[in-house]
């Protein structure tokens, strides 16, 4: 992605926004932001000038199989991850043993993308864009209009009752995920990746390899090297790996229902085609382990999400309530929130953001003096803390504090950090 200066009417809007005590958007380096295995790898490498608009910096990778955009550190670990893993593929696809037992059939890793995507913008380059859309607001879900009814529900058909347009939508879902057979999930499984990734290049790498190996027997014979850090999806990979897509939806449905989600906002929720089967596993087991008050209701938020980098945040705060509880046990959630604000037994109110960076901005304090009203007021909070996965400037934190708010950062997210880059890049 290149650079993109201010326009006059930017700078302008900048300016304004400095002169109010405010910060402006910022550009980072790599170099700053990374370890050096981070940036640079025998298959990767990441351009040195970051933007970070919002929330979350703007990586564009090179790699031996395309560039690719990611919003944010974590889709960064993600997509170098993937390109691990697309690496260990090609290695093994060229091996004796898999050659011996594919027989006439050619695994090319990365080759043919062009077959996969027909238009441009839907190439690998458009992978991870997109928090704009709400990137500037941390408080209440986007009330929706008639204006805003999906397409998909626009066509419903008038006759049908709730149950049937309930079950349509389901089986929408499923019928997205049913081209991820047993054979993909086996080898999604032995290269430690998401089998529903959004990565076309990743997807058609296990669609072919599952084409050649559809009764397994190659991947019982072959050894996939092990990356050296595990992915955030074996933290549910007996079921994105161990489940048909089915079985995984009706485990998933269930589990929203025992949270106490609002039928109709359940429904809702299980239409959004931006929650890929992998995320909304995560989405909701994490919930489902806490089981907090009104952590239902964080499923109804987490509805409006319209893309990959906005289902990234839903999922990553919803993990990152499942960690802050293992360890500090939560009573409640604070509903209709897009932060995600948990109340602990002690009475603290606990923000908890996975987010790069967050910038002083006049969207933020009052979303910060919305959530600091409503804490004290729906949970009875007596005092006020901010867990940030990332860090915020100091004039971030110095309004932070104005408003009561104690701030963490640097808290540990659902990847293991920058380390994880090094399944990627340490290759002799």
């Amino acid at each position: 992605m290149s650079h993109r200066p201010l326009t006059l009417a930017g700078l302008a809007v900048a300016a304004s926004a400095l002169a109010q005590g405010y910060d402006g958007p910022a550009t980072f380096k790599a170099s700053e932001l990374l370890p050096a295995a981070f940036r640079k790898g025998p298959h990767f490498q990441v351009r040195e000038e970051v933007p970070t608009p919002g929330y979350f910096h703007d990586f564009h990778i090179t790699s031996d199989f395309g560039d690719v955009e990611a919003e944010g550190l974590s889709l960064l670990a993600t997509r170098l991850e993937e390109t691990d893993a697309l690496t260990r593929l090609e290695e093994v696809s060229k091996t004796e043993v898999f050659l011996k037992a594919a027989g006439t059939s050619v695994l090319n890793v990365g080759k043919g993308v062009a077959s996969v995507v027909t238009a441009p913008e839907e190439t690998v380059k458009g992978i991870g864009k997109g928090l704009k859309r709400f990137g500037t607001n941390l408080g209440r879900k986007t009330k929706r209009t008639a204006e805003s009814v999906t397409a998909d529900e626009k066509g419903s058909e008038p006759g049908k009752s709730t149950e049937d347009k309930a079950a349509d939508a389901g089986t929408a879902v499923a019928s997205s995920a049913l081209g991820v057979n047993a054979a993909m999930r086996r080898w999604a499984q032995k290269l430690q990746v998401d089998p529903y990734t959004s990565n076309p290049v990743l997807r058609k790498a296990l669609e072919d390899v599952a084409k050649i190996d559809a009764a397994g027997g190659i991947a019982a014979k072959v050894a996939v090297p092990i990356p050296m850090v595990v992915g955030t999806t074996a933290s549910v990979g007996g079921l994105v790996w161990g489940k048909d897509p089915e079985a995984l939806l009706k485990l998933n449905e269930q589990r929203v229902a025992e949270l106490g989600t609002d039928k109709k906002a359940a429904e809702a929720f299980f239409r959004n085609k931006a929650f890929s089967l992998g995320y909304q596993t995560r989405f909701i087991a994490a919930l489902h382990a806490v089981k907090a008050k009104g952590g239902g209701a964080y499923v109804d938020t987490a509805e409006e999400a319209a893309n990959e980098r906005q289902v990234v945040f839903f999922t990553e705060s919803a993990e990152l309530l499942q960690r802050f509880h293992a360890k500090d046990p939560v009573a409640a959630v604070l509903p209709d929130s897009r932060a995600l604000v948990a109340k602990t037994k002690d009475g603290r109110a606990v923000a908890l953001l996975a987010l790069d960076y967050v910038r002083w901005s006049e969207a933020n304090e009052k979303a910060l003096k919305e959530m600091s009203e409503r804490a004290k007021a729906e949970l009875g909070a007596t005092s006020l803390e901010l867990r940030l996965t990332g860090r915020a400037s100091d004039r971030a934190k110095q309004g932070m504090k104005a408003l009561g708010w104690s701030v963490v950062e640097g808290v540990p997210g659902s990847h293991s950090g920058p380390k994880a880059a090094r399944s990627a890049s340490s290759r002799p």
